[in-house]
């Protein structure tokens, strides 16, 4: 990574905040914003924003984070193409909908799955200090990404919950930038879920 990028941009509350950091937050801030209208060119921003998450979080030694951000970049290509072409299984095209009672059940049951297996998973192989907030955050996301691909309005509780655990867990890595971006990601988790409920077809409200 380019000196200039790692380089300290400000200090907030005596923690260096880098460049690196800076640019990450803001391409995923509008990432977001592009999520709640529907905009599909946030699934570009949301891989340029997850690469550079990628370093930032790697460097505070969130792996689970870290390589979560990989993951999301690669799968941000699904969601671009899903947004783009995606179809319903009854061949409708995508749109905003609710999950059925048996998807519920089924993304309640991988975000049960995925939290305590990415939490064992660091704790066995790595030298984070924070595994299970790790593993919370990093399990859920990847619950998360796939009902956001899949236009399910559920996908917005599922980032409330993920960004109000990240909150605590990037104040005690003092990453305060992306403490507060991810204060902002909290609301709009709210937001969007509010964006998207007007979206829904008159049955399915």
């Amino acid at each position: 990574m380019p000196e200039l990028l790692s380089a300290p941009a400000f200090v907030l509350w005596g923690a260096p905040t880098s460049w690196l950091e800076v640019i990450a937050a803001s391409l995923a801030l509008a990432m977001v914003g592009c999520n709640m209208r529907e905009i599909h060119w946030g699934w570009p921003l949301a891989i340029v924003s997850s690469l550079l998450y990628g370093f930032v979080f790697f460097e505070a030694r969130i792996y689970g984070d870290a390589s979560l951000q990989i993951f999301f970049a690669v799968v941000a290509f699904w969601g671009w193409f899903q947004w783009l072409r995606g179809h319903r299984g009854d061949g409708g095209p995508l749109r905003v909908a609710r999950l059925s009672p048996n998807g519920l059940a089924l993304a309640l049951l991988a975000c049960a799955i995925a939290w305590p297996a990415v939490a064992l998973f660091l704790r066995r192989f790595t030298d984070t200090d924070v595994p299970w907030w790790d593993g919370f955050a990093t399990g859920l996301s990847l619950v998360g990404q796939f009902l956001l691909g899949r236009k399910f309005i559920e996908n917005w509780w599922v980032w409330l919950a993920v960004n109000l655990v990240s909150i605590g867990l990037f104040i005690h890595k003092g990453l305060w930038l992306t403490v507060g971006l991810y204060a902002v990601f909290a609301v709009l988790s709210v937001a969007g879920y509010l964006a998207w409920r007007r979206r829904l077809a008159p049955s399915a409200a």
